[in-house]
C-alpha cells in the first residue's frame, strides 16, 4: 500500500472527526448521550493498536540514532511532546501488542495475543492493558507457555465484565495461588532488592526517600542512629549542637523532637561530617561538595532562593548559613540578575578547569538540551558556540553542560548548538525531530519564568455553536401549539428538577440569531416554594421519558437502542475467532440487557472444561 492510500485514510478519519465535532448534541437525550459516549470510549479504546502497528514497523526501519536522538523514548518524548514515562510506556505496550516477525520475515502473533485482540476490537482499556502485562511478569518462571497464555485469555476475558481495580485483585490471587510461599528468600534476591530512592522536592521545599536496605547496610546506619538520633544530639535548636561527646542533662530534657526528626537531623549530620572530611575524591573533575548559585539581588534582599548543583531549591537565608559555617567547604557562586554575566570565576584554558566548571554550573544549572533534567553535578563541559575540532574556543561564554548521552547526540546530521546575547544555549533539533519545539531549557533556571514566543499558538476565542440543518424545525416556540408550554405536557415540571430563582426566560443574551425565547406561564412550572433533594425521589423518576424537560424541543422520536452484533459464544475455539465474530466490534459499553455479566467475552478457555 502507497503512502498517499495511508494518508487518505487519516485524512478520512480526521474528516470524520471534524464532522463529529460539529454535530450539535444539545437535542440529545441522556440515554443518547450514553450511546454516543459509549461509541466514542470504544473507539479511544481501540486507537493504541494503531500506534503498536507503527512503532513495530518503524523500529525495524530505523534506530534512534538514525533520528537525531539518543533512544526510541527521546524520540517520542521530543517529537511529540510527552513525558519519558509516558514514551515508554508506548513503547512497551507496543513491544508486547504489536505485531512481529520472524527471523525470516514470516509474521508472528503478539506476544499478548488475546490482550492485543480485545484491544484491537475497543474491549477492554489502556489500563487493563498495564494491569495484564504487569501481572504476567509476576507468573513463576517454571510455568509453561501454554499455561501462561491460558492465564492471560482468562484474565482478559474478565477485564471485558470489570474494572482494572478488580482484575488487578484477580491477577494477584491468580499469581498468589500459582506460588503461595513465593521466591526462596537468598542474597541474589536481596541484592536485586537493594534501593535507596530520593523523591522529587515538593512545593514547600522537602524531598522524600525510600528504601530496602540490605543486612549489611542496616547495620551500618543502625549503629549511627543510635549514636547521633540520641535524643539530646545533633539538635539545631540549641545555640551550640553537640555532635561529640554526650550532651548535657539540659539539652536532653529540652529536646522535644520526635524519634523521626531526630533521624532526620542526624542523617543531616552525617553527610556534612562526610563532605568536611579532607579526603573526599572528586566528582566530575570537581570536588565532592555543595555548590549553590544565587543572584546578587536576593543576597542583598535575603529573600529568594538558591539552586545547588543538583538542582535542590533552598531558601537563601538557608544558603547563607551553610556560607556562614566556619568549616564549611561550599561554592557559593553570584550572579547579575540584570545581565546574567558571571561577576568572577573566570579562567580559560584548553580544557575546562575546576574555576569553569563551577561558573558553568553556577550559570546553567544542568544539562541545557531542551526537556532534560539532568543535574549539574552529572554533566559533561560542551563546546556551545563551536566544537573544538571546528576551531571553537574554550572560554566560558562559549561553553555549556549537557549530559553524556545529548553531548554526544551533536555532531554531524544530529543536533546543534549555538549561543544567544544573553548567554542562553539553544539547541537545534535534527530535521526528524525538529517540530518547532522549544529550543532553550528553563528547567534549571527556577527563578526565571519566560512567556511564550510572540508566535506561539493563541486559543481562540470561544463561539457558541453554529445551528446545525433543521435546527429551526426543531426550536421551541410559544406560537406553535405542538410545542407551546401550556399545551405541552412535555414541559410539565417534575418535582425532581431543580428550582429557578429567575424566570426561565431570562437567559444570556449570547443565543443563535434564530433563537425563539419561551414564555413559561403556565404556574405549574414554579409552584414548589423549595428543590425537593434527589435523594427522598422515588427511584422511578429515573425510568421516565428523558424528552419532559422544560426546555425540551421539539423532538418527538425516541432512544433508540444501538444495534449491536450479537456477543461471541461461549463455545469459541481460539483467540483468532475473536476478529472474525465480530466484524463490526461490540461496545462493551452498551446497555444491550442481553448481555451477561462480562459479556461480550474475549476468546474463552481452549482448554476442556
Amino acid at each position: 500500500m502507497s503512502v498517499d492510500e495511508v494518508l487518505a485514510a487519516l485524512t478520512a478519519l480526521l474528516d470524520a472527526y471534524d464532522t463529529f465535532d460539529r454535530c450539535d448534541l444539545e437535542s440529545l437525550t441522556s440515554p443518547q448521550l450514553l450511546q454516543v459516549l459509549d461509541r466514542l470510549q470504544t473507539l479511544g479504546c481501540q486507537l493504541p493498536t494503531q500506534d503498536h502497528r507503527i512503532l513495530a514497523r518503524l523500529r525495524a526501519e530505523t534506530t534512534p540514532s538514525e533520528l537525531g536522538a539518543k533512544s526510541w523514548r527521546d524520540v517520542l518524548a521530543t517529537r511529540y511532546r510527552i513525558s519519558t514515562a509516558e514514551a515508554g510506556r508506548r513503547l512497551t505496550d507496543a513491544e508486547h501488542l504489536g505485531p512481529r516477525r520472524t527471523l525470516t520475515g514470516e509474521p508472528m502473533a503478539p506476544r499478548l495475543a488475546a490482550t492485543a485482540a480485545a484491544q484491537r476490537l475497543g474491549l477492554i482499556t489502556g489500563e487493563h492493558v498495564t494491569v495484564i502485562r504487569k501481572q504476567l511478569k509476576k507468573v513463576p518462571g517454571w510455568v509453561d507457555g501454554a499455561t501462561r497464555d491460558q492465564i492471560e485469555v482468562d484474565w482478559v476475558r474478565h477485564a471485558v465484565g470489570c474494572g482494572p481495580t478488580e482484575l488487578e485483585n484477580l491477577a494477584r490471587r491468580t499469581v498468589f495461588l500459582l506460588d503461595q510461599d513465593g521466591p526462596a528468600p537468598d542474597d541474589t534476591e536481596r541484592a536485586r532488592r537493594r534501593s535507596l530512592v530520593f523523591g522529587k522536592q515538593q512545593d514547600d521545599a522537602m524531598t522524600g526517600m525510600r528504601g530496602n536496605l540490605t543486612p549489611t547496610a542496616y547495620a551500618v546506619w543502625e549503629a549511627l542512629d543510635a549514636r547521633f538520633s540520641a535524643r539530646g544530639m545533633c539538635n539545631p535548636a540549641d545555640e551550640h549542637p553537640c555532635t561529640t561527646g554526650t550532651p548535657t542533662q539540659d539539652q536532653i530534657d529540652g529536646d522535644l523532637r520526635t524519634l523521626e526528626q531526630r533521624r532526620h537531623d542526624a542523617f543531616e549530620y552525617i553527610g556534612r561530617m562526610a563532605l568536611d572530611k579532607t579526603e573526599r575524591g572528586q566528582h566530575g573533575g570537581l570536588p565532592t561538595t555543595i555548590i549553590v548559585r544565587t543572584t546578587l539581588q536576593d543576597l542583598a534582599t535575603r529573600a529568594g532562593i538558591g539552586v545547588t548543583g543538583g538542582g535542590t531549591l533552598i531558601p537563601v537565608a538557608d544558603v547563607l548559613t551553610m556560607a556562614a559555617r566556619k568549616d564549611a567547604t561550599n561554592y557559593l557562586a553570584v550572579f547579575d540578575d540584570a545581565t546574567g554575566a558571571v561577576l568572577d570565576l573566570f579562567r580559560t584554558r584548553r580544557t575546562a578547569s575546576v574555576a569553569q566548571r563551577l561558573a558553568l554550573i553556577a550559570r546553567d544549572g544542568g544539562c541545557t538540551k531542551p526537556g532534560c533534567t539532568v543535574p549539574a553535578y552529572r554533566t559533561q563541559v560542551h563546546h556551545a558556540a563551536a566544537d573544538w575540532s571546528n576551531g571553537g574556543d574554550t572560554n566560558v561564554d562559549d561553553l555549556t553542560l549537557a549530559c553524556g548521552p545529548d553531548n554526544r547526540a551533536v555532531g554531524p546530521g544530529g543536533w546543534t548548538t549555538r549561543l544567544t546575547d544573553t548567554h542562553h544555549v539553544e539547541w537545534i533539533p535534527p530535521p526528524g525531530l525538529d517540530t518547532g519545539q522549544t529550543r532553550t531549557n528553563d528547567y534549571h533556571h527556577p527563578e526565571t519564568l519566560r512567556p511564550p514566543p510572540q508566535d506561539a499558538w493563541q486559543p481562540p476565542e470561544w463561539q457558541p455553536p453554529t445551528p446545525t440543518a433543521g435546527a429551526d424545525d426543531a426550536a421551541v416556540t410559544a406560537t406553535d401549539p405542538a410545542t407551546n408550554p401550556t399545551t405541552d405536557d412535555r414541559h410539565h415540571a417534575e418535582p425532581w428538577m431543580p428550582e429557578h430563582d429567575a424566570p426561565i426566560v431570562d437567559e444570556p443574551a449570547d443565543e443563535p440569531a434564530d433563537y425563539e425565547r419561551v414564555d413559561h406561564d403556565d404556574a405549574t412550572a414554579d409552584t414548589h416554594d423549595e428543590p425537593i433533594p434527589w435523594w427522598s425521589v422515588d427511584p422511578a423518576w429515573q425510568a421516565a421519558d428523558a424528552a419532559r424537560t422544560t426546555r425540551k424541543r421539539a423532538t418527538d422520536q425516541p432512544a433508540t437502542a444501538r444495534d449491536e452484533p450479537p456477543a461471541p459464544s461461549a463455545e469459541a475455539a481460539t483467540t483468532d475467532d475473536l476478529v472474525a465474530a465480530h466484524p463490526d466490534p461490540p461496545d462493551p459499553h452498551g446497555d444491550n440487557d442481553t448481555h451477561g455479566p462480562g459479556a461480550p467475552a474475549p476468546p474463552t478457555s481452549t482448554t476442556a472444561a
